[in-house]
């Protein structure tokens, strides 16, 4: 058994990776939390047996402790996660790194450099890699049935009211505070696809922009907060159908779990409807401080000519993922929303795989959350298992999401990944 130290304890820290202690006692036990929201770790230390002393109020004050268990897991916001993971590895803990590892490149190099330098274990959060759903694809891509892979296309449907909720409200609304969108929600795309090719990223060209989500868009009369507003009930992003009328998360169906226990932790109806009168989450989507997009297109080009369209949107019903690799022999289509994957070679019969029945485990990101810790301590075990998605196998993700905002902003410009790194070594 590991024991964990977790430093930030949002909804990924908190309410994901933690549990996995519960399920797995045998493999890991939380012996120390940090979070600036104290209410969270008093949660966090009752839940879990943490020791007064191990309970920090500030990642600095759990780092200035010294060495406090064998792996911590870094679940703070994108702009501390490099600095967080480099005292990590001065103290000699491995690591469990939530994406993105960094929005800046120079960073992302400088910690895989830390990390090849000290030889610990650094585990970036690219969960897709562990799911059912996707490794069926990848294994029907190395069975060599559809031949060669030329070109792929593929979709991530954010979801209209996650778009919302996380992207226009929420934590990641704006690239100054946090990340670009294309790499806080689509480095998992970067790095499953690149995975699936198999080979390295040679540049990328891409448009889109923030098209809906502004004042100007606003309903005649709107409010600056949805429960004050005279279109709660009519507006599609009003944040009582979200976090309370809605069938499929609102607290009035049940759901005590993301999105609503963002908004309080433990919640409770009306301390959800207080919370959303006032604070961030109860904003009107077309008046808050968002400036990330809301729908982007990617097209990147791999060695050998294979090439990659990729469309980001949030303007989605459902949330998933969707995508068709097209070989010189077959085609594969994937559709998350199904959890069916097809595999069909030119002129035979195709092979209908559900993971609905495949699959032991569909919760968090299609199982691969849990996967992910499990093939993580079986690693750090000594058992033999390659640990998949390492921050070496994970900065390519992060070029092509940062060169694909590079090249947004520059009118779809092609970026050479080629250049871009030798530009930062000079640099």
């Amino acid at each position: 058994m590991k024991s964990v130290a977790i430093v930030g304890l949002g909804a990924r820290g908190l309410h994901t990776y933690a549990p996995y202690a519960d399920l797995f006692p045998d493999r890991m036990k939380v012996v120390a939390v940090a979070d600036v929201i104290e209410e969270r770790v008093q949660i966090a230390a009752e839940k879990y047996g943490v020791a007064k002393d191990k309970c920090f109020n500030s990642a600095d004050e759990f780092f200035a402790s010294g060495k406090l268990a064998d792996v911590v897991f870094i679940t703070t916001q994108d702009r501390e996660h490099v600095e967080h993971a480099l005292k990590a590895l001065e103290l000699g803990y491995d690591i469990l790194l939530e994406k993105p590892i960094s929005p800046s490149l120079a960073e992302c190099y400088s910690l895989k450099k830390k990390v090849d330098e000290t030889g610990k274990l650094v585990i970036v959060c690219h969960v897709l890699r562990y799911t059912t759903f996707f490794k069926t694809v990848k294994k029907a891509i190395e069975s060599g049935i559809i031949g060669d892979v030329v070109t792929v296309q593929a979709i991530e449907n954010v979801g209209y009211w996650h778009m919302a909720h996380s992207f226009v409200r929420g934590n990641w609304r704006n690239s100054d505070i946090e990340s670009p969108m294309i790499l806080q929600k689509c480095c998992h795309d970067f790095d499953i696809y690149g995975w699936l090719i198999g080979k390295k990223c040679v540049g990328v060209s891409s448009f889109g922009s923030l098209s809906y989500f502004k004042k100007e868009n606003a309903p005649e009369g709107a409010t600056s907060h949805c429960m004050t507003c005279p279109h709660v009930d009519s507006c599609i992003y009003s944040a009582k159908k979200i976090y309370i009328d809605s069938p499929l998360n609102g607290y009035d169906s049940g759901n005590r779990d993301w999105p609503v226990n963002v908004i309080m932790e433990n919640p409770t109806r009306e301390g959800v409807i207080e919370a959303l009168k006032d604070g961030a989450y109860g904003r009107c989507v077309f008046g808050c401080d968002n400036n990330v997009v809301d729908h982007q297109v990617c097209n990147v080009l791999f060695e050998d000519g294979v090439t990659l369209n990729f469309t980001m949107s949030g303007f989605t019903n459902d949330m998933s993922r969707y995508l068709k690799v097209m070989g010189t022999k077959g085609e594969i289509i994937a559709d998350q929303a199904t959890n069916i994957v097809t595999v069909t070679p030119f002129g035979g019969e195709s092979t209908v795989y559900d993971i609905n029945v495949l699959a032991e485990d569909l919760s968090g990101h299609g199982g691969g959350d849990n996967a992910m810790l499990t093939e993580m301590f079986a690693s750090l075990n000594g058992e033999a298992v390659d640990a998949s998605s390492t921050i070496a196998n994970s900065v390519q993700s992060h070029e092509i999401a940062i060169a694909s905002e590079m090249s947004r902003l520059n009118n779809g410009a092609f970026i050479s990944l080629g250049q871009l790194r030798k530009q930062l070594s000079k640099g």
